[in-house]
């Protein structure tokens, strides 16, 4: 697959062009990337009005993707969420549809952002019995039935699969209850951007989804920044006629070049049997890792295939002791709580780096298990919109005196990034648990 982005910046690199525009290093610095650091100069196309080269590289991204236009974020999921959330806006207008979207409340903090931003309703689902915040599942059934009863639908279902954890939903069931219902289905794929590539693929735009977003860097070889928001073909025309306007409302006018290229020369990678053939290999390898953890007594969470997420709290340590015995061990978790640590692989992780993993984590003996739980995850009262909250006169308290006060501003750290109570709601004894319970010691409150 050809490359036309990484191309033309190197055919530039190589030319002894005095370069008098932007960025000002000018193609030297001590990096030693700079000369491949370009703007959109004449034959650089222009993202999100892309007629060029950049087009070209994403079609040919669409084409790996299966999808009916691909484009490309080097901003990450978090611009593609808050474009999936315009058009979701959009498309209610155009169709006199209530501008309220449905979402499991496991969302990532630039969802709420996005809600914000462009004032939409929404309506949090919060699943049966949710073990954690960082999780929320619903079934098509019961999706269907809830749909049933609602006095008035919503435009778009918002879910999150995979999950921070690595749980997945059965996205191609839900699809069916939201075509069903007459109501768009948007996934936060975050971390899924692979699940195209396996033997079986389970990727969201292929199964069922209207909108999908990806971030290429967190599991397949791309810098960080570098994600994906794709359309799916039997999705209304409406949302690709007004994707690349809805990406450019909240994106920067100067993408990264760096970022464009590591994109484009992704894709001729993807477009590889060999690429498919490590993935697959891999994924397999760390199954059969996580039947010996299994055996040993772990208790793993979710089914996602470059992921493993161990339950360290039901293996008698805290996340946060695993994760330490693993640092001590040149083992760098990716995330890690009182509870989880999780664990993410590269599509093409070595045997070595497995086995290495695996004796560590098979040398611990389990301990008696702390009784302590989790605090559990409920709904809070409403006291006003989240753009009121974000846009409202605020201060800082101590999050142990905080009871009663009515959140401004998320609370959350990256990773996780997602939040267990949202902007404008009032903080009950329950929500004070959870700050006590994952360290938070403040919090922004709204002045009143």
């Amino acid at each position: 697959m050809n490359t036309p982005i990484c191309d033309f910046v190197k055919k530039y690199a190589e030319t002894n062009t005095l370069r008098l525009h932007m960025p000002g290093h000018k193609g030297e610095g001590l990096l030693g990337v700079e000369h491949l650091d370009i703007t959109e100069i004449d034959g650089a196309d222009t993202l999100y009005s892309a007629d060029g080269i950049i087009k070209q590289s994403q079609e040919n991204a669409s084409i790996l993707f299966g999808s009916k236009n691909t484009y490309y974020s080097c901003e990450g999921s978090s611009l593609c969420i808050r474009a999936m959330l315009y058009l979701a806006l959009l498309y209610a207008k155009k169709n006199s549809l209530p501008n309220k979207i449905l979402a499991l409340r496991n969302v990532h903090k630039s969802f709420v952002s996005g809600i914000g931003l462009l004032d939409l309703d929404v309506e949090w689902y919060f699943g049966k019995n949710p073990s954690n915040y960082l999780s929320c599942s619903v079934s098509p059934e019961d999706l269907d039935a809830y749909l049933s009863e609602s006095a008035e639908l919503p435009v778009a279902f918002y879910v999150t699969s995979p999950d921070y954890l690595g749980n997945m939903l059965d996205i191609s069931g839900i699809s069916k209850v939201c075509k069903k219902h007459g109501v768009l289905l948007l996934v936060d794929n975050a971390h899924g951007a692979y699940l195209k590539f396996l033997d079986a693929s389970c990727h969201p735009i292929e199964i069922g989804a209207d909108l999908c977003c990806d971030s290429a860097h967190k599991t397949l070889p791309a810098l960080t920044g570098c994600a994906y928001l794709h359309v799916s073909s039997s999705a209304p025309s409406f949302l690709s006629e007004n994707a690349e306007n809805a990406l450019s409302l909240f994106a920067s006018t100067s993408p990264s070049y760096l970022l464009l290229q590591s994109l484009d020369r992704l894709n001729s990678i993807l477009d590889t049997d060999l690429f498919k053939m490590q993935l697959q290999s891999t994924a397999n390898k760390i199954n059969r890792l996580k039947e010996r953890l299994t055996d040993k007594g772990y208790k793993l969470v979710g089914n996602e295939k470059l992921k493993l997420t161990v339950n360290a709290k039901e293996y008698g340590f805290s996340g946060f002791e695993l994760a330490k015995i693993l640092k001590q061990n040149e083992i760098v978790s990716e995330f890690a709580d009182p509870d989880f640590v999780v664990l993410m692989f590269s599509y093409k992780a070595s045997d070595y780096q497995l086995n290495k993993l695996s004796e560590v984590l098979l040398s611990l003996e389990k301990r008696t298990i702390d009784g302590k739980k989790i605090p559990a995850v409920s709904p809070c009262e409403t006291v006003c919109s989240i753009k009121d909250a974000i846009s409202a006169v605020s201060e800082p308290i101590s999050a142990q005196y905080s009871c009663g006060r009515v959140l401004a501003t998320l609370s959350v750290s990256c990773p996780p990034a997602v939040p267990f109570i949202v902007c404008g709601e009032r903080i009950s004894a329950e929500t004070v648990k959870l700050f006590e319970y994952y360290g938070i010691n403040e919090c922004r409150v709204i002045i009143e």
